[in-house]
């Protein structure tokens, strides 16, 4: 594992952190690296049920770390470039760091303190859910620095912000509080202790059906780009997978049985 994230997985839920708390968890390309790998690694794993994303120290992420990508630019470097493609999906390397936890198939909630800002704010933004402490600092922070947000952001916040929001937020790079970051829909959820809050949820997903709450997450996030009836379609569809399957009969038998499930690992969707 690499030094720039720790993952420790539990009872189906994986607690991951940016563990480069002495740089405030900047992005340099080691953490893209490590982004990447860990999030196609944990998506690998059936047995996952949910997934939470945090940052050790003082902040969940400031952002790029300028300095030392400006410093690689023109050198030969081994692994991936930032603009690199692959088949498998549409992000480039660099938008895949935080579009990865869109495509993971177990819901990601991401528990954000201190400062989250450019490629932090959009990492957080690639989770499903989001909680913050009050005084969280989050900005779109791109433009300060000449930039745009490219790391996926206006595919995610396009769902989440008004058009004029989140243009006003791009163009202004201006500092929102975690208070206001909810009331604008920036983020899910207020806390205190948005760590043990999103383990708590994540837990509490985790004891439903896997089949489901994967099948519910493609479907969403299926249903967002497309048209009605590619919705409907689609609802149908899933519908019919799940229904009769041992996950789904296991979640109606306890139900009855007044029990806890029991539930297979899916073989994905």
């Amino acid at each position: 594992m690499s030094d720039r994230v720790r993952v420790e997985t539990k009872d189906g839920v994986a607690d991951l952190r940016m563990t480069r708390a002495e740089k405030r968890n900047a992005i340099d390309l080691d953490m893209f690296v490590a982004l990447v790998e860990t999030g196609l690694e944990l998506a690998r794993d059936n047995s996952l049920r949910a997934i939470v994303l945090s940052g050790e120290g003082r902040d969940f992420c400031a952002g790029l770390d300028i300095p030392s990508l400006m410093s690689n630019i023109g050198k030969e470097r081994k692994g991936p470039n930032l603009t690199d493609k692959s088949s498998e999906s549409p992000a480039n390397f660099a938008q895949r760091a935080a579009w990865v936890w869109q495509e993971a198939p177990v819901p990601v909630i991401a528990a954000v303190h201190g400062v989250a800002f450019g490629g932090g704010l959009q990492i957080a933004l690639g989770a499903d859910i989001r909680f913050v402490t009050p005084d969280a600092r989050l900005s779109i922070r791109e433009v300060h620095w000449g930039l745009i947000p490219d790391m996926s952001g206006t595919q995610t916040l396009r769902h989440l912000l008004g058009l004029d929001i989140a243009k006003e937020l791009t163009f202004t790079a201006r500092e929102v509080s975690g208070k206001e970051a909810v009331k604008l829909g920036l983020a899910t959820h207020l806390s205190d202790d948005p760590h043990a809050d999103a383990m708590k949820l994540a837990r509490e997903i985790a004891g439903r059906s896997p089949s489901a709450v994967r099948a519910a997450k493609l479907l969403w996030n299926q249903a967002v780009p497309g048209s009605h009836r590619e919705g409907l379609q689609r609802e149908a569809e899933i519908q019919r997978s799940l229904i009769g399957g041992p996950n789904q009969l296991e979640a109606v038998r306890a139900n009855m049985e007044k029990r806890a499930p029991v539930f297979e690992n899916p073989e994905g969707l």
